[in-house]
């Protein structure tokens, strides 16, 4: 089992479910008109179907965490009986995209949002884990 794969998948896990929670929390709260599961409630720059797709690209990036965060499992626990060459792709893969995306957070939020510490972690973990 390799620690370092296993630490960063449930970082991907962790992650997903702050960033779901939190998001409902801060940011679609006071968009949901009472009764409705999806926010529609609009001002005057944002139309309703466009808040809903921010709302569904919001959690799909949840999701796709989660996605990360399982094959990442199955990598760290299974790691010697899978293939070599695809393990080292899904890594390397998922390293880049994971330091790709804690730049861009940290530079579009100017530092301001925390998500991109947990997501250089997890590409740290990677790298040192491969």
């Amino acid at each position: 089992m390799n620690t370092y794969t296993l630490s960063a998948a449930i970082l991907c896990f962790l992650l997903g479910l702050v960033h779901s929670i939190l998001g409902e929390y801060l940011i679609f709260k006071e968009k949901r008109i009472k009764g409705r599961f999806v926010p529609s409630k609009t001002g005057v720059e944002l139309k309703e179907r466009h808040l809903r797709i921010l709302w569904a690209t919001w959690h799909l990036t949840s999701l796709f965490g989660w996605c990360i965060g399982a094959f990442l499992i199955k990598v760290s626990l299974q790691k010697t009986s899978l293939n070599s060459d695809l393990i080292d792709f899904i890594i390397t893969s998922t390293s880049y995209t994971m330091l790709a995306a804690a730049l861009l957070v940290l530079l579009a939020t100017k530092g301001k949002h925390p998500g991109w510490i947990i997501l250089l972690l997890i590409a740290v973990l990677l790298i040192t884990g491969s």
